[in-house]
């Protein structure tokens, strides 16, 4: 099950939100989720150096809340807040009017422990003709001295010229995928090569959630 499913979607609803919050009915549904999907693209498209890990949507009566996750929030904010304006009014041709339009923008403190951010890192690194394993080596060394309990990064595609496709993996610690209470982040990004496309994946096990609470009913208890 671990291999199979995403860790962040068998997660959802437990320790994971989802991204995208809001309620509609038949009619609205799939115009809400199409204009989800182009504002994701638009944002990731033109800020792709801005080190940007996820954008989560919400959506109430007359309302749009846009929230960027990044890892270098000052090059989406710019000068005085220009760059907020300037997104504003870039989705505002995407989307259908609405009466308020909110952008947030969050800095990610510890760009290292974020599986998206290393997966792009990683990426980048292959498209710049860094060798895999060195790439994947100094990822894993990164995200462990940051404070991860667990990660592994993988890659797999054509690695080296006049060979077939294979797969690079390196893991430290332990990741329990399939322990629910485990906050398991996961990202996925694709290098584009010489050689061709080369998937990038990469697990960071944080520690359990549910630790705090299950201590304080054992104390509880033994009182």
């Amino acid at each position: 099950m671990g291999q199979k499913v995403s860790p962040i979607g068998l997660r959802v609803g437990i320790n994971k939100d989802w991204n995208s919050t809001w309620y509609a009915d038949k009619k609205t549904f799939a115009g809400n989720l199409k204009e989800d999907q182009e504002i994701k693209n638009f944002l990731k498209k033109k800020y792709a150096a801005c080190a940007i890990s996820k954008i989560t949507i919400e959506r109430t009566e007359g309302k749009l809340v846009v929230n960027i996750f990044t890892g270098k929030p000052g090059m989406i904010i710019g000068s005085k807040g220009a760059g907020i304006e300037a997104i504003k009014k870039e989705i505002s041709k995407i989307i259908r009017p609405v009466k308020t339009l909110v952008m947030n923008v969050k800095e990610i403190k510890k760009p290292d422990l974020d599986a998206q951010l290393v997966a792009e890192s990683i990426a980048s690194q292959l498209e710049k003709r860094v060798a895999g394993k060195r790439a994947l080596k100094q990822a894993l060394q990164r995200v462990m001295r940051a404070g991860a309990k667990g990660c592994k990064v993988q890659i797999a595609g054509v690695l080296a010229k006049d060979a077939q496709a294979m797969t690079e993996k390196y893991m430290e610690g332990s990741l329990p995928l399939q322990t629910l209470r485990a906050d398991v982040d996961y990202g996925v990004a694709a290098a584009y090569t010489m050689l061709g496309k080369i998937g990038v994946k990469c697990w960071i096990y944080k520690g359990e959630i549910l630790n705090a609470k299950k201590s304080s009913d054992k104390k509880g208890g033994q009182e």
